[in-house]
């Protein structure tokens, strides 16, 4: 099937005989926490090597019926996306940088030996389960609905030579509060020796379900350490700073006019955030020059120390822009600035919240009207 073929897909739209009542929506609404309270409907498309892209549907959420031998039980192949559909100020809803989101998904599903799902198909059917469930978009300030699309293996074989020959795309949404429990405050970071997320050559630039299962055990380590997450190190040296958590992470050099930025420069090992891409290019905007680069261990004690190192942050779709406060770790700990909320942190995070929201004019071409 051609690219052009499967961008024409149709969908079997199927909307639930017994939604969620107004009610008990507005309940769940209330405080919905990060991930644990869905909406009415979700989006299935099937993949063959025979058909290709077919069966596409919008219809109630429910679990999922798969075989045990299915190949994602056995060997992983599995990869998945995360943004957010936002009610903007004059009642209209949007999503951020879809098609960001779309482009990510080929890379990730290639890189696992994956079908490729047509960008235009991504953006459709984020755009039906939206307008399907937009009730359930929230009004509550920095409340937003989640959007999880991902893809799985399911052929029922367990043959260890070969990708698998079907698979499932799902996507479905959930309203959401804070990505961290306290809401937007500094947060504890542990550096992890131990453990590396991602080596070169491996799949550290995909958003691959196995890099995420591979930090469980550091990230636990972290928690009864007293930290909130665990920044990780490069592979080979276990000196250079790549990624906290599952998102990318930001330093801040001087302060008000002075202010400039340095990020970690993708390597292949780091995965290319959309949030991270949108302050590379919205920083410059505000005044506020950008560079990527290298920073190590020793350097990011050593510059906080100094004074010449005033924030650090960490970027993502779920939390926006995370503060960081203190830093445990081999080599001792310190506190960043004050250890509170950073202004540069917080300036640039008001900015791309206004955008998203509708508060601000958006010269990218960043929002995407749905309904």
């Amino acid at each position: 099937m051609t690219a052009s073929q499967e961008d024409e897909i149709i969908f079997d739209i199927r909307p639930s005989s017994h939604p969620t009542s107004p009610a008990e929506r507005t309940r769940k609404m209330e405080s919905p926490g990060f991930g644990v309270v869905y909406t009415d409907h979700m989006i299935t498309i099937s993949w063959s090597m025979e058909q290709g892209w077919h069966d596409a549907r919008l219809e109630p959420y429910a679990p999922l019926k798969l075989d045990p031998s299915a190949s994602v039980f056995h060997y992983g192949q599995e990869v998945f996306e995360g943004l957010k559909a936002y009610r903007q100020v004059d009642g209209q809803i949007a999503t951020f940088r879809p098609d960001a989101s779309a482009a990510r998904f080929r890379r990730s599903a290639r890189r696992v030996a994956m079908p490729e799902l047509p960008e235009a198909t991504f953006i459709r059917a984020i755009e039906l389960l939206v307008k399907q469930d937009r009730a359930w978009v929230p009004t509550k300030e920095d409340h937003s609905l989640y959007l999880r699309p991902f893809m799985i293996a399911t052929e029922p074989n367990i043959s260890e030579n070969h990708p698998s020959s079907t698979y499932l795309f799902v996507l479905f949404a959930s309203p959401v509060g804070s990505y961290f429990p306290r809401g937007v405050q500094p947060v504890t970071v542990g550096v992890s020796e131990k453990y590396s997320r991602a080596a070169p050559g491996g799949t550290g630039a995909a958003k691959f379900g196995g890099n995420y299962g591979a930090t469980f055990a550091a990230q636990q380590e972290a928690v009864e350490a007293g930290c909130d997450q665990v920044v990780w190190l490069d592979a080979i040296e276990h000196r250079w700073i790549e990624e906290m958590g599952g998102m990318n992470i930001m330093f801040v050099y001087g302060a008000d006019d002075n202010a400039s930025i340095m990020t970690p420069q993708l390597t292949g090992t780091l995965l290319a955030g959309i949030t991270r891409d949108s302050l590379l290019k919205l920083s410059p905007n505000l005044g506020i020059p950008v560079r990527e680069g290298k920073i190590s261990l020793d350097q990011w004690r050593d510059e906080v120390e100094s004074g010449a190192m005033t924030e650090t942050f960490a970027c993502g779709s779920a939390a926006v822009i995370t503060p960081v406060g203190k830093v445990k770790s081999p080599i001792g700990e310190w506190i960043i600035g004050d250890g509170g909320k950073g202004p540069v942190s917080m300036r640039l995070r008001g900015q791309l919240i206004d955008i998203q929201f509708g508060n601000l004019p958006d010269p990218y071409g960043w929002v995407h009207a749905i309904c």
